[in-house]
């Protein structure tokens, strides 16, 4: 057996058989295959000190190649044979081979410098062959709700890499923040990026972090974190939050707000949490300011980068109607329209971006909301709330990424016990997201073949730095990364039994990389929150 996450499809060989790694071995580096080893030479090299040099003629080589007959993203790991090889249907592929070959050679690879220079470097003895289940194997990190630095974005990226995920949904706008860099609308960084202060745990605590909090990302910032991405095949998929979630781009432009309703220049970046009742006003000024941003952000994150970078994400979830209902304006906008009440009103203003990025050749994609009131034409739709909303997106023809809360939202609290720290929503354990399973019951195949994959999604708004977002995050996500990955259609065919002993290899891995997740045995002492209030809710969550 060999301790591979996710599990491959395919192990022969002699496990307990191995070929060495030294001073001599080589890189052979075939057309289509140059990122991957720039990757091994970095990554690897760096942890084992081994220079790998390229050069054709050494029987002492590992030999990165394409493979037309192989899946765009599969791969076949050769190490029972000199030379060995990593080959892919792709330069994807390539680059997963190189993942699983470097845990293969141990925790120690996943080092930032070698511990030992006279270390032995041995790799089991095997061929793998392996291909993802799921082209959408993503990762939702929202930096609105708490800002992570720049260098803290790039480290996730490594480890979604590690864990063969491909799609960074990068959450940079809400109520609480705007992050990004929009060089026409310079009051979004002067202003929307930072709170004067931060609720500490859920709403309803009586916490707060007296001291202002904020921070975003240059439009340099978001080129490197795109690029550094893109050389790990992972597609960055932005969010831009309309037409709720925006408090904080009505506190700096009061304009965009519903001004008949409120006096929206008294407003400030909101600093609790939950959803806020102000949001953007349904007039030709707001179209003109989100295209604005669209096409800064289009230039910032290019459709040729990575698989599925053409998708923008406009969220379009939880927009209170409220201001709407008392708004001359947004009643007028219903009128002019034909519109039959403010759920379609979203369903328009959702739909004039539809068309707008479609005419730009790129895909809206956005929370299962935007379903209400019609859903927009080319939409593709993250099924958030259970699986209803991507039930109904798939049987309508619209592509669909499965991501409900009540499975791999993973914000919420990973034990029962009172020792949990600021236990949010439903308990769901390593093994509960081990179980879940992407494609809801019902489907005909057809159906089924809209599911384009599945996402964790991490909230951040209990978590105050990186090493929460850790705890939260990790050892769920390694779970998560194989039922994204492997190739075992039912939550009844995997063997968590399984997991769990080379879950004992990847915790060394993690350490290795200096990833602050939950133990098994229960968080440590200084990952508690005591007296930090949550929000539990009790119950299971609706089945498929």
């Amino acid at each position: 057996m060999v301790d591979v996450i996710p599990a491959p499809a395919s192990v022969a060989g002699n496990p307990s058989g191995s070929v060495r790694l030294d001073a001599g071995t080589a890189l052979q580096t075939l057309p289509g295959t140059e990122g991957t080893a720039r990757w091994l030479r970095a990554a690897v090299g760096a942890a084992t000190g081994l220079p790998l040099p390229e050069d054709s003629a050494r029987p002492n080589r590992i030999v990165l190649g394409i493979d037309p007959g192989l899946p765009p993203e599969g791969y076949r790991l050769v190490t029972d044979a000199r030379p060995l090889r990593v080959e892919g249907g792709g330069p994807a592929g390539v680059f997963w081979g190189a993942q699983t070959l470097r845990q293969l050679l141990g925790a120690d690879a996943f080092r930032r410098a070698p511990l030992r220079r006279d270390r032995v470097w041995d790799v089991p003895a095997v061929t793998v062959e392996d291909s993802p289940r799921f082209r959408w194997r993503g990762l939702l990190l929202d930096v609105a709700r708490h800002f992570m630095p720049k260098e803290g974005v790039l480290r996730y990226l490594d480890l979604m890499a590690a864990h063969k995920l491909n799609v960074f949904h990068f959450h940079l706008t809400d109520d609480q923040g705007w992050r990004i860099e929009i060089k026409r609308y310079p009051r979004l960084t002067e202003t929307a990026s930072w709170r004067a202060r931060s609720k500490f745990g859920h709403r309803a605590s009586p916490l707060w972090e007296e001291k202002p909090h904020g921070g975003y990302y240059t439009q340099d910032d978001i080129r490197e974190i795109v690029a550094y991405a893109a050389e790990r095949h992972i597609a960055v998929v932005p969010e831009i939050d309309v037409p709720g979630h925006s408090q904080a781009a009505i506190a700096a432009y009061p304009e965009l707000g519903n001004t008949d309703v409120i006096d929206t220049t008294a407003l400030t970046v909101m600093d609790n949490w939950g959803i806020s009742s102000n949001v953007l006003a349904p007039t030709d000024n707001t179209l003109r300011f989100y295209e604005g941003v669209l096409e800064e952000v289009l230039e910032l994150f290019p459709a040729g980068a990575a698989q599925f970078s053409p998708f923008v994400h406009i969220g379009g979830d939880e927009c209170r109607k409220e201001q709407w209902t008392g708004s001359v304006t947004a009643k007028n906008r219903i009128a002019d329209l034909g519109l039959a009440d403010e759920d379609a009103l979203q369903s328009w203003f959702i739909g004039h971006f539809d068309a707008w990025l479609s005419a730009r050749g790129r895909r809206l994609i956005g929370w299962d909301e935007i379903l209400e009131g019609g859903l927009a034409e080319g939409a593709a739709v993250s099924s958030w709330r259970g699986f209803g909303g991507g039930i109904a997106a798939a049987r309508a023809g619209h592509d669909v990424v499965m991501c409900p809360e009540q499975y791999v939202y993973l914000d919420h609290r990973q034990a029962p016990g009172e020792d949990e720290p600021v236990p949010i929503g439903f308990v769901r354990t390593l093994e509960d997201v081990y179980r879940f399973e992407p494609v809801p019951d019902g489907l005909t195949e057809a159906e089924a073949r809209h599911v384009l994959g599945t996402q964790a999604n991490v909230w951040t708004e209990v978590m105050e730095d990186t090493a929460r977002v850790d705890y939260q995050t990790f050892p769920r996500l390694a779970a998560f990364a194989e039922v994204a990955w492997s190739s075992l259609p039912t939550p009844g065919e995997r063997d968590f039994t399984g997991f769990e002993r080379r879950m004992a290899a990847h915790y060394a891995r993690l350490d290795a990389l200096g990833v602050a997740y939950r133990p098994p045995a229960g968080p440590r002492p200084w990952q508690k929150r005591p007296g930090v209030l949550g929000r539990p809710i009790e119950g299971a969550p609706p089945n498929r």
